[in-house]
């Protein structure tokens, strides 16, 4: 968008046009020792709380402490089943059916659940390719993963690299790869969002190159779910996983979001890790009936649903629903667009954004690299009543969240950075 303009009228202006503003009201928006606002960008790390969590979890602790165990089966939003409200919302929010989708367990057990269904190493072909600066719990993840199957993870584990001198990754050097090792690899796992370069990959393109040389494919889309539209169905990956307390809002270290396509809905030989909340429900308390594996993303579970957690996600679960992921990227292009146009003013010679300028690779992140400046500059920005987040070595991530933040947010936080320069 080319007609953006400078000063703060402007960003007034395009607040007051927002239709998605009202939502800003309905979070705590963190505040300065003096009460006023700070400048939360910081959504990519962890979202602010929406106003209504704390409703959603009183209702829960009341039918807790009024009917005891009753609650399984009369609260209010009975305790049996909760897992089930959370799923057309999450379905809608990823672009799945609700087969495909359950929220269970954390990021990273979940990712070592589906692994443990699809990487199906053989002497031939055994190998995991990621990319080279994948999230680290990722990284440790998947090579955990090839030392439990007893091979060497140095060997074992194919780096996508950028180019020299690069820093966003290239689908020609992919294809590569797969043209010299596909025959050798077992699983290709991918950050949707890359958190460093904030790099939206196409999730299409890359599970159909893998599929190709008959490899599984999966995605870590904790920097996606919430920020960006995975269409995760029509992709036609084998699996994703994803957190719901950075762009989802449900608060710190809450559960993660699962998704397997529908094609290994039925598929009762896929080896899993199992429990009795993956059982049959019909026979579930029986206790005493051989396992019976439910269909679909829910014959993953293990456990029966944390209450209190899945609360505080159900609250901003309603609050995605209610927007709808349409309106909520529109707004974020504009929005994201505008920081960048505003950036882009302070001049290359100060400032690189390493983020892709195209919208569609991209979601809401942009990253920063200043020129010759170190963790000072980022503790500067704090003391202004900037939240943003630094990233080793040199990057300062910013991520204004359509659904919280505003335009007057970004032309004053360009106008910090601008005053610390």
């Amino acid at each position: 968008m080319s007609d953006y303009k400078f000063g703060l009228e402007y960003a007034k202006q395009q607040d007051i046009l927002d239709e998605l503003s009202r939502y800003r009201e309905q979070f705590h928006i963190p505040k300065d020792k003096d009460g006023n606002e700070l400048i939360y960008l910081c959504g990519n790390s962890l979202g602010l709380q929406p106003k209504s969590t704390k409703d959603y979890i009183n209702q829960e602790l009341e039918d807790w402490a009024n009917l005891g165990v009753e609650g399984h089966t009369d609260a209010k939003n009975p305790w049996m089943k909760y897992h089930e409200f959370l799923t057309e919302a999450t379905a809608n929010l990823v672009g799945a059916k609700p087969i495909e989708v359950v929220t269970m367990n954390s990021l990273t057990a979940n990712l070592h659940f589906m692994m443990a269904s699809f990487y199906k190493p053989t002497k031939e072909r055994y190998k995991i390719l990621i990319e080279s600066d994948a999230f680290p719990s990722d990284k440790y993840a998947v090579e955990s993963q090839l030392r439990h199957h007893g091979f060497n993870d140095e060997e074992g584990l194919l780096l996508w690299k950028p180019r020299e001198g690069e820093e966003l990754l290239n689908y020609e050097d992919l294809e590569l790869i797969l043209k010299n090792h596909g025959h050798e690899i077992a699983l290709i796992m991918i950050g949707g969002v890359n958190y460093y370069t904030g790099q939206f990959f196409d999730l299409k393109r890359i599970a159909k190159l893998g599929h190709s040389y008959g490899c599984m494919v999966g995605f870590d889309c904790a920097h996606g779910a919430g920020n960006v539209k995975l269409n995760l169905h029509d992709s036609n990956t084998d699996f994703a996983v994803w957190c719901t307390y950075k762009y989802l809002n449900a608060g710190p270290g809450n559960l993660s979001g699962c998704f397997v396509h529908e094609r290994h809905a039925y598929d009762k030989d896929l080896n899993r890790f199992t429990g009795w909340w993956s059982h049959n429900k019909e026979t579930r308390f029986n206790m005493r009936q051989e396992f019976d594996v439910l269909p679909g993303a829910e014959g993953w579970q293990l456990s029966n649903p944390p209450i209190l957690a899945m609360a505080a996600i159900k609250a901003s679960l309603d609050m995605f629903n209610e927007v709808g992921m349409d309106r909520l990227l529109e707004k974020s292009k504009k929005l994201t667009g505008y920081f960048e146009f505003l950036l882009k003013e302070l001049g290359d010679n100060i400032i690189r954004i390493i983020t892709p300028s195209n919208p569609d690779e991209r979601g809401c992140q942009l990253s920063i690299q200043v020129l010759n400046a170190d963790k000072s500059l980022h503790h500067k920005l704090t003391e202004s009543g900037v939240i943003s987040d630094w990233r080793e070595p040199d990057v300062i991530r910013c991520a204004p969240v359509p659904m919280y933040n505003s335009f007057e947010d970004v032309y004053r936080m360009v106008e910090k950075l601008k005053e610390i320069l």
